[in-house]
């Protein structure tokens, strides 16, 4: 090996070395403790080897299959709407205009927020007493206020609107970066052939964007399945377990009841689930590449 690889490696050490403590160790010691029963509020019980039975107990549990519904149902509605409204607010960056730059930056603002800051701000929004969403719906006549964060059927939607809300300058700020990479050549000779907006739009843009549109929806994918603050802060997984997603279900099942054999499977299960979802994200996009070349 060349002393410049060999010192290029010694350089990566330290990287290597944080990923495999903060990475690959915490990975790997959820899947060992999924084969065990051990319960934090039993110790006396021991730990005992089980094998497959979390696994096998998970397939059987109807509360992880609600959570598993509403974490699938939670990311077929946030996900699209966050990429189309983080593609309408690219595009519109993408435009050189006055103040461009000041807006940019007040964009990103729901983004940089920390997550328990705006799940916080976001419940003082839909409280049922002074909150801004019943002022704007009800104005002042406070006995039409709505209650979203304890009724079953509008607390999903209240978490939702919160997330669309926080990450959808992620998704425009991935997108914005690809649309700058499109050379303004291609508009013009699209221009000179007499293409409308609408044409230039379809098969200029959207074709050359779309790595930049498949990094987007497997950031926004893998974020959403193990979405935790929003729910933790907001509505604690309730009520009557309606917002309770596959990850929060996790941590009750590991800090709130003990069970951190059966809280690590469901962790595993979470990260299989990404790791499924972003497999077939690839491949469809691998395959659809190959048919248009």
């Amino acid at each position: 090996m060349k002393s410049s690889q060999r010192l290029a490696l010694w350089f990566l050490l330290p990287s290597f070395c944080f990923v495999a403590l903060f990475s690959i160790f915490p990975i790997a010691e959820s899947v060992r403790l999924s084969f065990y029963r051990l319960i934090l509020t039993l110790p006396w019980l021991g730990r005992h080897m089980v094998g497959w039975e979390n696994y096998s107990d998970l397939f059987t549990d109807p509360v992880a299959r609600d959570s598993l519904a509403t974490t699938l149902l939670f990311i077929a509605v946030t996900i699209p709407l966050e990429l189309l409204l983080g593609l309408a607010v690219a595009l519109v960056l993408n435009k050189s205009f006055r103040g461009r730059g000041l807006l940019r930056a007040v964009v990103l603002i729901p983004w940089a927020l920390p997550t328990v800051v705006s799940s916080q701000m976001w419940r003082f929004i839909f409280n049922d007493r002074y909150g801004l969403a019943n002022f704007i719906l009800f104005g002042a006549d406070t006995s039409r206020y709505l209650a979203p964060l304890a009724d079953p059927h509008l607390a999903l939607a209240a978490i939702m609107i919160a997330e669309i809300w926080k990450t959808t300058p992620f998704a425009a700020l991935i997108m914005l970066a690809g649309l700058q990479g499109i050379g303004d050549d291609l508009y013009e000779a699209a221009s000179a052939d007499g293409a409308t907006a609408w044409q230039k739009f379809l098969y200029v843009t959207l074709p050359l964007l779309k790595p930049a549109l498949l990094l987007a929806l497997l950031f926004r994918t893998i974020d959403a399945l193990r979405v935790f603050d929003l729910v933790f802060v907001m509505t604690q997984g309730g009520p009557a377990d309606a917002t309770n997603v596959l990850q929060f279900y996790g941590y009750k099942k590991s800090f709130a009841e003990g069970m951190i054999g059966y809280g690590s499977a469901i962790a595993v299960a979470v990260f299989l689930l990404s790791l499924a979802l972003s497999l077939v994200y690839l491949r469809a996009f691998t395959k659809r590449s190959e048919q248009a070349a």
